[in-house]
């Protein structure tokens, strides 16, 4: 292990039932409320997925020296959380098609999620008030603290659990094709079930300042019309004046352009050298 006052620990946990988490509650508190994600085997990983073999382990905060891993799943946690909040904002009263929560860097301003709204709200213009509505709802997510965790499932338990919808079910069909071991990793957080592209952070507590920026009407697509939501947040451990958000603000309230697949690169592979402020540990499981 490597770090202030962690060289040469070695943990032995419990393969298939042990995670990261796990492995900071042998440490210190300090290792258990700072850290947002970790390294396996120099592979991004959630703090609650299970570790299946003796591996390098490397904890992840938000105040390492590169926190690119980090910052990428904190805005893919986040838009993960507006998601959840527009598809229970309207209850019962109208029905919400979640597109997706599209990968955009952080430099982009504002992450975001696509969705199709019914179509009796095709002419509705959000006002301010409404999304305050839409930031409250994330901010009662984020005070209950609940975790997101990662589930392994058969693509016939996916399929199952978006039967309410088929631009799911295609997606859960895409994932499992593309998938080594032909499974599907979904995300629970509390009730609301989703798929996402990479890990997420440990927990909607990390995130602070939270707040949704705009909701933008794109182009009707054959399911109806496109909107993109956008939002901006602070982790815990990172916070901005009231002047600097408002300028933040400002920016994540100008529509986010997603390329489409064919402008985007493929991605490179990640440096499997742990961070330099990181706290790697090799664990035997």
């Amino acid at each position: 292990m490597q770090g202030p006052g962690l060289d040469g620990t070695l943990l032995v946990m419990n393969k298939g039932m042990s995670t990261p988490l796990s492995c900071a509650r042998h440490l210190t508190e300090h290792h258990v409320s700072s850290s947002a994600l970790a390294l396996v085997d120099g592979e991004p990983w959630s703090l609650h997925q299970p570790l299946t073999q003796s591996c390098s382990l490397t904890l992840l905060t938000f105040k390492d020296r590169d926190p690119t891993l980090v910052n990428q799943a904190y805005w893919r946690s986040c838009a993960a959380l507006l998601g959840q909040v527009l598809e229970t904002a309207f209850k019962d009263d109208f029905a919400v098609e979640l597109l997706g929560t599209p990968e955009v860097p952080v430099t982009s301003g504002a992450f975001c999620c696509d969705v199709v709204l019914d179509p009796q709200l095709d002419s509705w213009t959000p006002s301010e008030e409404s999304l305050r509505s839409l930031t409250r709802g994330a901010q009662q997510l984020i005070h209950t603290d609940l975790a997101w965790e990662p589930l392994e499932v058969a693509p016939s338990v996916a399929l199952e659990v978006f039967a309410h919808s088929r631009y799911k079910q295609e997606e859960v069909e895409q994932k499992a094709a593309q998938s080594p071991k032909g499974t599907v990793m979904l995300h629970r957080c509390g009730d609301h079930v989703l798929l996402s592209v990479g890990p997420l952070v440990a927990r909607t507590g990390l995130c602070s300042q939270y707040e949704v920026t705009a909701l933008h009407s794109l182009e009707p697509g054959p399911r109806g019309l496109r909107r993109r939501a956008q939002g901006l947040s602070l982790p815990l451990q990172l916070q901005a004046h009231h002047t600097v958000w408002r300028k933040l603000r400002q920016r994540a309230e100008k529509l986010v352009e997603v390329p489409t697949l064919e402008e985007v690169a493929p991605p490179s592979a990640p440096d499997s050298s742990p961070p330099a402020s990181g706290q790697p540990v090799t664990t035997s499981v």
